[in-house]
């Protein structure tokens, strides 16, 4: 549930359970300028600068993020990135958040934004994407120090706030200060509104050099302090040689899928300059040229790490098909059925009581007739999923400006060399990438290797990478209109169904249908034979009648048909097959390679089945890893991810 919140006559919300406003007396619009932006010393310190992370403790309302935004927008000489990372143990509702920033119509446009991300906030992380990207917030929901000790961050600027010392002590207390100093580089800037004894003596004792400045009325003083401390601040243990954070630059990028075109564009939101190279003529020629698919997150009684990654990676995505795609003509987010073929319920028992209900949900007796599912089917209703055209979302991806496309340049090997100068000695190394012939496609100090099964040879590593050929089958509806639709949403469950998207570039266009896929490990051979394709017809049939009893009849028709093909007559249904990548844990590989021996050799893939859901966040754990961010995830997912498991 989300935190309750009174409201005073004077319109100043009230938290119950901390006996205290929500912000000052003067409305929370001046401190939020005065004392936090301008007492860190911006917008003049992020000028020209490549990203800003800023660290707020308590989100609140989050006047404090709206403010430091439209800063940002209003600032010429504004960072490339901005990152906000604040955490919040009590998230208030979505309609208190509206409320509370009414008065403000100066922020009205940010407040909507705010408004529209603003569900399912779960303990744990979450990223949202506001301008495109270029604005990150980073909400740590949960304890200020549990959630500061499981981070690995280093930020500019730090907003110490929070209900008063008295009303909230342990906000204020050493070890939350200290928890927030191993966030901070020598010369990062705090500012905050109490003067509270225990606290200035808490931050100098952390390394902070900290000054009383003129306050802001009512307040007759506030702190300013820098980190600065007389010792050698110790760096995190790591275990395993991390790489030095780079700075935008020239990049490659191998491989023209989603898991290229993610990875390409992540980094080119951030100033890289990225030539993509790819074998095939055009982007998402492979295993993302499935004419449509379902993405949508995983659940399970524990939450397992698939389960919340895969939340990320549907905010991920969602957020970014709105601001690249057509609606209804390249994606739909519909909502997905997931049932539940084995009779196990996925959600926890007390998945309603809280946020999560905003994800997903035992699936309504409305939606169950809908697919034609007795009442009981075992099932859930994800609201936070739909269908998407990979190969519409990889092309929208590779048409963001600092992207250069490639196509036709097959990579054979990679080499580090280290070309001579003007002035005959040796220059920095770069990569260099090499066709057959031993002809250089592209050179630049960083690679990012994100090619699928063909990452493998361009590796130099012997990772247990398993091929897995799957097949889909797919029909045209009739062009009469007076056909019933199959289900107004996809299924999935058992294989899966998008019952109906565009197949050419316009609504008024054919529509299709598509069910799968076939799972075949360890095969790999394409195209497929027609004995091949047959079978695949078969299990797909099959999966249908599991997974939708009451709508499969209406298909059987043309599986039937297909099980008997004849040279005379025009297919009636058709197959697409593309070989997937997967690690054996069924998780994504991100990040370098070798730290040590392969120094800017970056690598993205094994997506295996759930590249729609999370080959978007990938690309953005990638770019964070690279450039030294806050992570998108939690420090423990990205390590179920890392390079270093392998």
């Amino acid at each position: 549930m989300s935190e309750p919140v009174d409201w005073l006559p004077d319109g100043t919300p009230y938290s119950p359970r901390f006996g205290d406003r929500y912000h000052s007396e003067n409305g929370g619009l001046t401190q939020a300028r005065q004392v936090f932006l301008h007492g860190c010393g911006l917008p003049a310190a992020w000028a020209g600068q490549a990203q800003w992370r800023i660290l707020e403790t308590c989100f609140g309302f989050g006047l404090n993020f709206l403010v430091t935004w439209a800063a940002w927008r209003a600032d010429p000489q504004r960072p490339t990135l901005l990152h906000f990372v604040s955490t919040e143990a009590w998230p208030v509702s979505a309609d208190d958040l509206l409320r509370a920033t009414a008065a403000h119509p100066d922020l009205a446009p940010l407040v909507q934004e705010l408004h529209r991300q603003w569900w399912g906030l779960l303990p744990g992380v979450h990223r949202l994407r506001f301008d495109e990207g270029r604005v990150l917030l980073t909400l740590l929901v949960g304890d200020t120090q549990a959630m500061l000790r499981q981070q690995s961050l280093t930020v500019d600027s730090i907003y110490l706030d929070g209900f008063s010392p008295q009303r909230n002590p342990e906000s204020w207390d050493l070890h939350t200060l200290k928890a927030v100093a191993r966030c901070c580089r020598r010369g990062t800037r705090l500012a905050t509104w109490t003067i509270a004894r225990a606290v200035r003596d808490a931050l100098a004792q952390c390394g902070f050099e900290v000054t009383r400045v003129p306050g802001v009325p009512p307040k007759r003083d506030n702190l300013h302090a820098t980190y600065n401390p007389r010792w050698e601040p110790r760096t995190p243990r790591q275990p395993v040689a991390a790489p030095e954070p780079a700075l935008p630059g020239p990049c490659i990028v191998i491989g023209g899928g989603i898991a290229g075109a993610a990875a390409a564009a992540s980094l080119a939101r951030r100033g890289w300059q990225v030539q993509v190279l790819d074998q095939a003529a055009v982007p998402a020629a492979g295993a993302s040229a499935l004419p449509a698919g379902v993405f949508a997150p995983h659940v399970s009684p524990d939450d397992s790490v698939l389960s919340r990654l895969s939340r990320s990676g549907v905010r991920t995505t969602l957020e970014q098909a709105r601001w690249l795609l057509n609606e209804g003509l390249d994606w739909a987010a519909t909502g997905v059925l997931e049932h539940r073929t084995d009779g196990t319920p996925g959600l926890a028992p007390d998945w309603m009581q809280g946020p999560g209900a905003a994800w997903s949900e035992p699936a309504p007796p409305a939606t169950l007739a809908a697919a034609q599912l007795p009442p009981g089917t075992t099932a859930c209703w994800h609201h936070q999923a739909g269908w998407v055209r990979p190969a519409r979302l990889a092309a929208a991806l590779l048409a963001q400006p600092g992207i250069r496309w490639h196509g036709g340049c097959q990579v054979a090997r990679l080499q580090r060399i280290a070309p001579l100068a003007a002035n005959g000695r040796p220059g920095p190394e770069v990569w260099q990438a090499l066709n057959a012939h031993g002809q250089v496609l592209a050179e630049a100090p960083t690679v990012v290797i994100a090619a699928g099964m063909g990452s493998v040879e361009l590796l130099r590593r012997p990772w247990p990478l398993q091929p897995v050929r799957g097949q889909v089958s797919w029909g045209v509806h009739a062009a009469s209109t007076d056909a019933p639709p199959l289900l107004p949403f996809p299924a999935n469950g058992h294989g899966n169904l998008v019952p109906r998207f565009p197949l050419d570039g316009d609504m008024e266009g054919r529509q299709g249908w598509l069910m799968g896929s076939t799972f075949e490990r360890d095969v790999h051979a394409l195209p497929p034979t027609a004995e091949d394709i047959k079978a695949a017809h078969a299990i797909n049939r099959d999966k249908l009648q599991a997974l939708l009893p009451g709508i499969a009849p209406a298909l059987e028709p043309l599986f039937a048909r297909a099980s008997q093909p004849s040279a005379e007559e025009p297919p009636c249904l058709y197959t697409w097959a593309a070989v997937r990548c997967t690690a054996p844990d069924r998780l994504p590989i991100v990040g370098p390679v070798d730290v040590a021996s392969l120094p800017g050799l970056w690598v993205s893939t094994a997506m295996g089945a759930r590249g729609l859901t999370l080959a978007l966040l990938c690309g953005e754990l990638l770019a964070a890893r690279l450039q030294g961010e806050p992570l998108p995830v939690d420090a423990r997912l990205a390590r179920a991810l890392g390079t270093e498991r392998m």
